[in-house]
């Protein structure tokens, strides 16, 4: 009888899950591009260098700015926030060029910007024009890095080194093993 309750359970939080999966990719069918605000870091240059300490400015804002934006509920919370901390991202940017042997600077701004057809992970926007968080590193005519802050679809706390070490994890899962087993 105990197995049979843990397995009716376990059938439960498998439909719920569905249920909000089918949920969420539904509400988010409906977004337009007024609704994203993305993220774009360009390069001063093409030059191996440049295009290193980019991904460390990227790695650096990523841990300067998840906390903060745990406490936004809306894109305007993020684009307020991001505005109020303009000028320590300048610094942060600065900093870590200055630190890599760098005599050029960073400029962050928040403007509209065109944005190619990208997809990421299975989840695709279209080209058009997109609130960003532009940094420019030094002439930044480099190639770029590009993500979405918000909705956070790829704006997550990790490094481009260990990026590759992600594992997915299911409780529904487990608790069907342990069932099983």
């Amino acid at each position: 009888m105990k197995k049979f309750f843990v397995f009716l359970i376990t059938i439960i939080i498998f439909l719920v899950g569905i249920g909000l999966h089918y949920n969420i990719n539904k509400n988010d069918s409906n977004l337009t591009n007024a609704d994203y605000l993305r993220i774009h870091i360009r390069a001063n240059s093409n030059d191996e260098v440049d295009q290193q300490v980019k991904y460390k400015i990227k790695d650096e804002f990523v841990n300067f700015l998840t906390p903060k934006l745990s406490n936004c509920e809306t894109k305007q919370d993020v684009v307020d926030l991001i505005i109020c901390e303009k000028n320590n991202l300048e610094n942060l940017a600065d900093d870590m060029l200055a630190n890599n042997g760098f005599e050029y600077k960073s400029k962050v701004l928040v403007r509209q910007e065109m944005f190619p057809t990208r997809d990421y992970d299975g989840y695709t926007l279209e080209s058009g024009l997109y609130d960003a968080l532009i940094v420019e590193l030094g002439k930044a005519e480099g190639n770029n890095w590009w993500c979405v802050i918000y909705p956070p679809l790829c704006f997550a706390n990790f490094s481009a080194q260990n990026s590759h070490n992600i594992v997915y994890k299911s409780k529904i899962v487990e608790i069907i093993k342990k069932f099983f087993s």
